[in-house]
Order: C-alpha cells, then sequence, then structure tokens
C-alpha cells in the first residue's frame, strides 16, 4: 500500500513562508510496469487512469483538488506563461514556464532527466517554474520566467530559484557535434565538458550549465538539489536510462509550487 507522495525540498525555497513546494520523486503513486509509482506525464502511454490518480495525489499534498495542479504541454522552448486561472490538461498551452501571482494555483512543471526550475519571490507573492534542458537553457527560458514574474511586481534579486533532479554530468555522454555546437556558441561553454571514456564524447554538465544560466540574471539564490534521474532508478524516471535499457516509454516526476492561500 502507498503512503502517499514524499517530495523533496529546497532550503531556501523552503524559507518562503508563504510558499508551498515540493519536487516530487516515484514514492507515492500508483502506476506499474515501467512507470511504477507517481507518473504524472499525460505524454506517457501510462494507463490514463493512474496518471490522474498520480496528479490528484499531488495536489491533495499541497491540499488542493486535482483541478488545481496546471502543467503544460511542455516543447523545450523559452516560451512563458502567466496563470491566473487553471485549464484542462487536455488543454495545456505549448509552453515551457509558468508564472502567477494567484494563491492556490499549482504550477507543475514534468521532467525526466531535463531540469526543473522552481522560482519564489515569497515577498511580492509571485512564483514561477520552468522546464529547462539545454534547448531552453540556451534559449533563455529562466532570463523570461524572470521577467514575467517582474510584471506581477517581482524583484529578481530577492527570488529563489531551485533545480530539482537532472541528469547529473557524470551520467550525461554526448558526441563530438553536441559539443561542437556549444563550443562554437560561446568558447566559455567549454567548461560544461569533460572527455569521456569513448574518444571525442564528452560528459556534459547540464545542472551546470543550467546554473550559469540563472546565476547571470542576478537572482537573490541559486541551488541544485544534487540528485542524479539516470542514476537513481528507484527514485526517478529517466529518458537517458530508459533508452540505454531498451525500454518503449518512460514516466514523469513532477516538480510543483503553490502561493498558500
Amino acid at each position: 500500500m502507498s503512503h502517499g507522495p514524499a517530495p523533496l525540498k529546497d532550503a531556501s525555497l523552503a524559507l518562503e513562508t508563504s510558499v508551498e513546494h515540493g519536487f516530487f520523486t516515484r514514492t507515492g503513486g500508483v502506476s506499474e510496469g515501467l512507470y511504477r509509482g507517481l507518473n504524472c506525464g499525460p505524454g506517457s502511454s501510462d494507463n490514463p487512469a493512474h496518471i490522474q490518480e498520480n496528479r490528484a495525489r499531488v495536489a491533495g499534498w499541497f491540499g488542493r483538488e486535482a483541478q488545481a495542479l496546471s502543467t503544460l504541454y511542455q516543447i523545450h522552448s523559452a516560451d512563458v506563461v502567466t496563470v491566473t486561472d487553471g485549464w484542462d490538461r487536455s488543454d495545456a498551452p505549448k509552453a515551457d514556464a509558468m508564472v502567477t501571482d494567484r494563491p492556490g494555483v499549482i504550477l507543475g512543471i514534468l521532467t525526466a532527466d531535463c531540469g526543473p526550475l522552481l522560482f519564489s519571490d515569497g515577498e511580492a507573492g509571485v512564483i514561477g517554474a520552468a522546464h529547462a534542458g539545454w534547448k531552453g537553457a540556451q534559449g533563455g527560458v529562466a532570463e523570461n520566467t524572470l521577467r514575467a514574474m517582474e510584471k506581477l511586481g517581482a524583484r529578481r534579486d530577492r527570488i529563489a530559484v531551485a533545480l530539482g533532479p537532472c541528469i547529473a554530468p557524470e551520467s550525461y555522454e554526448v558526441g563530438p557535434e553536441f559539443h561542437a555546437a556549444f563550443v562554437d556558441r560561446d568558447s566559455d561553454n567549454d567548461r560544461f565538458f569533460q572527455p569521456s571514456a569513448r574518444a571525442e564524447h564528452h560528459m556534459f554538465d547540464l545542472p551546470g550549465f543550467i546554473g550559469k544560466s540563472v546565476v547571470a540574471c542576478g537572482v537573490k539564490s541559486f541551488a541544485w538539489l544534487r540528485r542524479d534521474t539516470r542514476a537513481e532508478e528507484d527514485a526517478f524516471f529517466s529518458y537517458r536510462r530508459s533508452t540505454l535499457n531498451g525500454e518503449p516509454d518512460y514516466g514523469r516526476q513532477l516538480s510543483a509550487i503553490m502561493l498558500r492561500t
């Protein structure tokens, strides 16, 4: 029998008394097989009833009904949506970040190796959430999220940002074309790569690269939880691990934040 969700917390966000947040793991869900645990991703081929129950459990952890949880149709963009009311998940906007100043609205980001970013200016009562893979980080999803928060009254020098579980440098091998594209764009990016055991391949530091993009925006604080989605199979879903294992599909974990009512 499940004991319910048991999300991870970031210390800085936990200090924001007007905000509740959680980086949810596989713990506490009803899905089975490849999706065992708390799979919250409608984009997977999991039993829709299981996904619905898992999402309801996350909302329940926040003390809200399932319809309070808003997630996006994520497309690896830098596009941001300002949320006033929720939407049905079948009609989710195509974007990769959300902001709100409305208490009781849960902003949820789905990941399976990419970086989930949660943002909070507790003093202004403005929060944000973003899906940051390398493409989103390169495209400015963090900067765009901060700008959208500022339009609601936030100040970036008061904003705490946390990066949840994602693929760690020791788990993310990339080919020569990937490395070349990053270094051609900015020679400083070479510091996010270390040679791997395979010739001309590298290990890529995704959290370091995301962190650079966030810190450059002038936020109050940034922290990564230092949990590796690929390595920790019992705790997290991972696209890279599923691909290497030859599995046909994979689940998604949810990271979420809400202004308390």
